[in-house]
């Protein structure tokens, strides 16, 4: 009833010379039917009802290894860039990004930050010492010569073996190195726009243990007058150190004297060779313990779970019964192949896998240090945050947009090679908060309420509970019921309501310019009663025209691209899925995690495009098409 006397008095209000008292429907009204606290929808909330579009991880020509690879642009170019600007690349190309990013940390090396600079001007204080040299001269050749000039500085610092004398100046203590961490932080600053465009102030602590990658990015909550007070953490000793939990204590430090807050992220666990995701013994050998698990769990909110160097979700060799698991895979080696890859080594390097021992941890200490959400980052060393398929600049300068790039390999040694073509056009990290700032973009990723894509700006919305219903998704305004009834990803399921299985609500919206959507799938990792780990890959939401197997799987979206015409069509799946979907292997007394697997249509990869424009064959071996995803946050179950 009255549904339809509210209805009848809006056709009044069409009627002309009908005047009527301002129509306010009474609370009861809205009961059952709409859980705003206004009639407006977009009034009164507290909720993030935003997604902002980031990176966490781009580098500039202050990091010594851009700078060798070519790279001449600096902190103004990349924010310019990075905000929809039009800019030349080191390259000498005009670039553009197709849609500006919301916000962005620039993460030079924290080690060397700057040197490249005084090298390449040939500075006597550095080329005096033997191992500056060749690199000055490398450089100076340019092309290949430059190339191998930086793999050599790249293997040199890796190994522990750079000249700590000549890289005093740059280092904590050195007057140059305080004068550059200023220059970042006052280019953060002018460039920070809230609501409109956010700079969050970072480096890159760039651990390396003989070649087996350990780099954390740091991200600051806080502007100039507390950022501003440190230099960044660096791995060389004396100051420095390559072991994480000396990191935290560096974070505690800076927390402590400034009152600021900061967060860690790891990145290419993939490249590790076994050391990112420890469960029995970190790489100094001393006993995973009590005092690593909660440092981790504290200072380590993120994972950087796809970028340029591989996509580190999950491996086939650990996960064989998904299908979708060897996406972009880079796992010959670590990172300046200088040790082969062992199977051994696979279960300590992917997310997934380091999901589920988490949750073997927390058995064992009473704290889960890979309580991770998952975000996605460019890892680009030219300045520019550049990952659509079609407008791909590449690792490195060396590597911009040229007719022989695919044919180019990122790095080869008698270990094997990644191939230039193997380079992934990844990632960004969308973020769900309530306004474009420094605090309100930080929160959000310190609460995991983010995710990670390959790239693609799709909008993907998951929540946990334990009573939500196919009603709360058709609503049309089903984040209201999502956060009423349950949690947002990043979070922890709330105490249960009753004897059921958790529920879990998930939708996704294709990327506006972007491909069509083939499914939705449920990634749940769980741990047993005797302390084994499980996994199960579920398919919950599909675009029409297919039904599941007798296994449950959903077969293949098919594929539309044409590799000749570097085209694809978007004439298969769907412009949007959701379900309200319950766990039907639900068991009690299990503690478990669950995160969110969207994925695209087929599409062209990079080199179809760099075929098409330059008139080269694509090399033998390299992938044409791949299935582009979304990766939520985790929502975590613990018994009791």
């Amino acid at each position: 009833m009255r549904l339809v006397s509210s209805l009848s008095a809006l056709v009044l209000a069409a009627l002309p010379g009908v005047a009527l008292a301002q129509f306010i429907p009474a609370e009861s009204s809205l009961s059952g039917l709409y859980p705003g606290k206004a009639y407006s929808p977009y009034a009164e909330r507290t909720f993030p009802d935003r997604v902002f579009w980031g990176d966490t991880h781009l580098h500039t020509g202050l990091s010594m290894d851009a700078g060798l690879f070519g790279a001449r642009l600096g902190l103004d170019d990349a924010y310019r860039f990075a905000r929809g600007e039009q800019v030349t690349a080191s390259s000498g190309q005009p670039a553009k990004l197709g849609r500006p990013l919301d916000w962005l940390v620039i993460a030079d090396h924290s080690d060397g930050m700057g040197f490249f600079n005084d090298l390449a001007a040939g500075n006597p204080a550095i080329l005096k010492f033997a191992q500056a040299r060749p690199w000055y001269e490398g450089l100076e050749e340019g092309g290949e010569a430059a190339s191998n000039a930086a793999l050599n500085l790249i293997t040199t610092f890796a190994q522990g073996k750079i000249d700590q004398q000549m890289m005093a100046e740059y280092s904590p203590g050195g007057k140059i190195y305080e004068t550059v961490w200023q220059r970042v932080v006052d280019a953060a600053e002018r460039f920070n726009d809230p609501g409109s465009f956010t700079t969050i102030i970072g480096f890159e602590w760039t651990s390396l243990v003989a070649g087996n990658n350990l780099h954390r990015n740091v991200l600051f909550r806080d502007g100039a007058e507390k950022a501003g007070q440190v230099v960044p953490y660096t791995t060389q000793a004396p100051v420095g150190s390559t072991d994480p939990l000396d990191l935290y204590a560096w974070l505690e430090n800076y927390e402590a004297r400034t009152g600021g807050a900061a967060l860690a992220l790891a990145h290419n666990g993939n490249l590790s060779n076994g050391l990112m995701f420890p469960v029995d013994a970190q790489y100094t050998g001393k006993a995973i313990d009590a005092a690593y698990v909660e440092a981790r769990a504290k200072w380590e909110p993120l994972y950087e779970t796809t970028q340029i160097k591989g996509d580190g979700e999950a491996h086939p060799y650990l996960s064989p019964d998904d299908e979708f698991a060897n996406y972009e895979t880079w796992d010959i080696g670590n990172l300046d192949l200088t040790q082969a890859k062992t199977p051994e080594m696979l279960q300590y390097e992917y997310t997934r896998e380091a999901l589920k021992n988490g949750l073997l941890l927390e058995q064992r200490w009473g704290t889960n240090p890979y309580k991770f959400g998952l975000v996605g980052s460019t890892d680009s060393h030219t300045a520019l945050s550049a990952v659509e398929e079609d407008n791909f600049f590449g690792k490195a300068t060396n590597v911009e947009p040229k007719p022989e790039r695919m044919e180019h390999p990122f790095a080869k040694t008698d270990i094997g090679t990644y191939e230039g073509y193997q380079l992934v056009s990844s990632g960004y990290t969308g973020v769900w908060a309530t306004e474009n700032t420094r605090a309100a973009i930080w929160d959000a990723l310190d609460r995991r309420e983010v995710y990670a894509t390959t790239g693609p700006r799709m909008i993907v919305r998951f929540f946990g509970g334990w009573d939500y219903t196919d009603q709360d998704l058709n609503s049309r305004q089903p984040a209201f019921r999502g956060y009423e009834k349950g949690v947002p990803m990043g979070a922890d399921l709330p105490a249960a309501s009753g004897d059921g299985a958790p529920t879990f609500m998930v939708y996704a919206l294709r990327d506006p310019i972007g491909a069509n959507l083939d499914r939705i799938q449920i990634i749940k990792g769980w741990l047993d009663a005797e302390g084994a780990t499980h996994e199960k890959v579920y398919d919950v939401a599909w675009s029409p025209g297919r039904e599941p197997d007798a296994n449950g799987k959903v077969p293949p979206v098919g594929n539309t691209v044409d590799v000749e015409n570097a085209n694809w069509t978007n004439t298969i799946g769907a412009s949007e899925l959701a379900t309200v979907w319950t766990d039907p292997d639900f068991d009690p007394e299990q503690s478990a995690f669950y995160y969110a697997r969207v994925l695209e249509i087929p599409t062209p990869r990079w080199v179809v495009y760099d075929a098409f424009r330059f008139d080269v064959p694509i090399p033998e071996g390299a992938e044409t098409s791949a299935q582009e995803r979304a990766y939520t946050s985790p929502i975590w179950y613990q018994p009791g």
